[in-house]
């Protein structure tokens, strides 16, 4: 079962000008925490995206973290970090882990610049 909502953009993968996927997050008391990333973006949404990035400033909430290239796999993503600000509709999987994580990649629907950060739901425990 799929369901849509927002998530922050926190990192990319591949280059500012040509984000291959988006690294997403959700408040948690009020911190910024890994939620799950996109599926491979089509060049137009990833050109609009791009429009849209900016980097990271000092003291990125990311700093330092490392990122799976997927479940059970040692080899990590090669990321860059974004400046927390760009809120997308994704459509997710239901099924999330302990944390709030979402299990599969999401599908971003589009780039909702008319949303701020504070708008994206925070995390819930995911249902039983």
């Amino acid at each position: 079962m799929r369901e849509t909502t927002e998530a922050i953009v926190g990192a990319i993968t591949g280059s500012f000008a040509a984000p291959s996927s988006l690294l997403l997050g959700r408040y948690d008391h009020g911190r910024l925490q890994y939620t799950g990333r996109t599926t491979t973006l089509a060049q137009a949404a990833s050109s609009t995206v791009a429009g849209l990035l900016a980097p990271a400033r000092r003291g990125h909430p990311w700093t330092g973290w490392s990122f799976s290239a997927g479940w059970g796999s040692r080899e990590t993503l090669d990321v860059t970090l974004v400046e927390p600000e760009l809120v997308v509709e994704v459509g997710v999987d239901v099924a999330r882990d302990a944390s709030g994580r979402w299990h599969h990649p999401a599908r971003l629907h589009r780039a909702r610049p008319d949303l701020s950060p504070g708008d994206v739901p925070r995390i819930t425990a995911p249902p039983r």
